[in-house]
């Protein structure tokens, strides 16, 4: 890996120091993106997607902060707003200090050296026009940057980081298949040595041993090189392996942001515990236990009109009536730990007062309970089957055994058996 940095490249002193202690690379508050919807022959706007709907968080240096929720939660739209790839409706950002909030094209071409971003889909992101190397020599020349020993020489040494062949350079997007498109995208995004790099989904396209690779890759070039990653993935294994902090985003909000040990041990929302229950356990030995899962009721509610209070109030399972007319805040409930719940988990209640649950919470309740009754007698049957059948065994081994002296004497005496001769007289009279 030492390949990779240049001569003039050293690692910043700050990335050995603990995280909380780095300066603040970037900072967001209250950042929106609505997407208007417009209706008539006029084109008015009638209401609007509220895709990001006023989000805080900050990313110090050389940090991973992992961002993870369901689909259609907003992390894909949060992650081209902080590249400035998408225009915010309201919010700053602020990188390095500097407000890049209302920055035009022109403005935000000097940052884009150090701002880049890995794209979620690796057939839509490469121009089928261009061939490889084309595509990942754009940043050199649209920078103005001309690598040591040649463009092309630092494009193939790129390709063989990301596992690709040098000889791939003069082929086109069409020949390589998803896993490898995506690695190609990953080369592009990392050929300028940012500062900042925004991943959205960067090992959903690739094979397992590819994952960790390319996993790997971008761990080794943050050590080097002092990157600093905003990772958004649905896959809560790999955040968890390559995750300082992680966000937990449900229907364009942040419900809950911890350091990752803490976030995995002791989740306090209610949304964030289930998501850690659908996780399976990779033991062998667990594989017959019953352990707590938490099934959501219904589905997620439209961005286009968000529930009032606490947007995951419709779903969860202990829902008062502050939570359905009070929009809690993102508080520290815990150091390092921020959650927006009026009832958190593994927490004393932020509103005591309220214990009233809504229908849909008892509802959700009883049918958690329901589910968990099926599934414990799912198994008592399925146990109850399995002894039928080891006892069934063992009578048909019994039986075997006791046929086999019967079978024994029912043969034909051989000639010169002396001992034989009179057990066939005897069962000729039985006849």
């Amino acid at each position: 890996m030492s390949e990779t940095k240049k001569s003039d490249a050293t690692v910043p002193a700050q990335t050995s120091a603990p995280v909380a202690e780095r300066e603040v690379l970037l900072k967001v508050e209250g950042l929106q993106k609505h997407f208007p919807i417009r209706k008539g022959v006029l084109q008015r706007q009638v209401g609007a997607v509220k895709a990001v709907d006023g989000i805080d968080f900050e990313v110090r240096k050389g940090e991973t902060l992992g961002v993870v929720g369901e689909s259609g939660c907003g992390k894909s739209t949060m992650g081209r707003v902080i590249t400035r790839l998408q225009d915010p409706t309201g919010g700053s950002i602020h990188f390095e200090g500097k407000d890049i909030t209302r920055l035009n094209t022109a403005g935000m071409r000097p940052l884009r050296r150090d701002i880049q971003m890995i794209f979620q889909d690796p057939y839509g992101s490469l121009n089928p026009r261009h061939t490889i190397g084309s595509i990942v020599s754009a940043p050199f020349r649209l920078q103005g940057v001309e690598p040591e020993g040649g463009v092309k020489k630092e494009v193939q040494r790129l390709l063989e980081l990301v596992g690709l062949s040098p000889e791939h350079y003069n082929r086109y997007p069409h020949e390589f298949s998803g896993g490898q498109r995506q690695r190609i995208g990953i080369a592009r995004a990392l050929a300028l040595k940012p500062k900042l790099v925004v991943a959205d989904e960067p090992v959903s396209a690739l094979d397992v041993s590819i994952q960790a690779q390319v996993v790997n890759l971008m761990d080794d070039l943050q050590q080097e090189l002092g990157l600093t990653y905003v990772i958004i993935a649905h896959d809560l294994s790999v955040v968890r392996h390559v995750s300082d902090r992680i966000a937990v985003m449900y229907l364009g909000k942040i419900v809950e942001l911890a350091d990752r040990t803490a976030l995995y041990e002791a989740p306090m929302h209610p949304y964030t515990k289930a998501l850690m229950s659908a996780v399976p356990v990779p033991d062998p030995k667990r594989r017959g236990a019953k352990s707590e899962r938490i099934l959501l009721r219904g589905d997620v509610p439209s961005p286009i009109a968000p529930p009032s209070g606490c947007r995951f109030h419709t779903r969860c399972w202990k829902a008062t009536e502050i939570c359905r007319t009070t929009e809690p805040a993102l508080v520290e409930l815990r150091p390092g730990q921020r959650v927006a719940c009026h009832h958190p988990e593994n927490f004393e209640d932020q509103q005591p007062q309220d214990t009233v649950l809504l229908s849909v919470a008892k509802e959700a309740a009883e049918l958690v309970a329901d589910e968990v009754l099926a599934e414990s007698a799912e198994t008592s049957a399925a146990v109850a089957a399995e002894v039928r059948a080891a006892e069934a065994d063992t009578a048909a081994e019994a039986a075997d055994s006791a046929a086999e002296p019967a079978d024994s004497a029912s043969e034909p005496a051989e000639p010169g058996d002396s001992a034989d001769a009179p057990a066939t007289p005897a069962k000729s009279d039985d006849k």
